[in-house]
């Protein structure tokens, strides 16, 4: 199973995920609402929980950023759980 470790950013509307792992295997990967899911499973994955407007992938972490209104509370493990998910398929 993949490791996934949620870690704070400056801006409080996003959070880092590292993992122990490669997210991509481009230098970087950007999707954001209405970018073709095709381009990026994971992206896509994560944009679908709702509530997400940016997912930006490199080599060792995913950094989530959310609407305002959304609770890390709930999003959070709902992402570290997509993250595993992916790996895992």
């Amino acid at each position: 199973m993949v490791s996934v470790t949620p870690e704070p950013t400056p801006n409080p509307n996003a959070l880092k995920f590292t993992l122990d792992r490669p997210a991509t295997d481009k230098p970087t990967e950007t999707f954001r609402d209405g970018s073709d899911p095709a381009e990026s499973p994971l992206g896509a994955r994560i944009f679908a929980l709702g509530g997400v407007t940016n997912v930006f992938l490199t080599a060792d972490f995913v950094s989530v950023t959310k609407e305002p209104e959304v609770e890390w509370d709930t999003l959070g493990p709902q992402v570290v759980v997509e993250l595993q998910a992916h790996f895992e398929d």
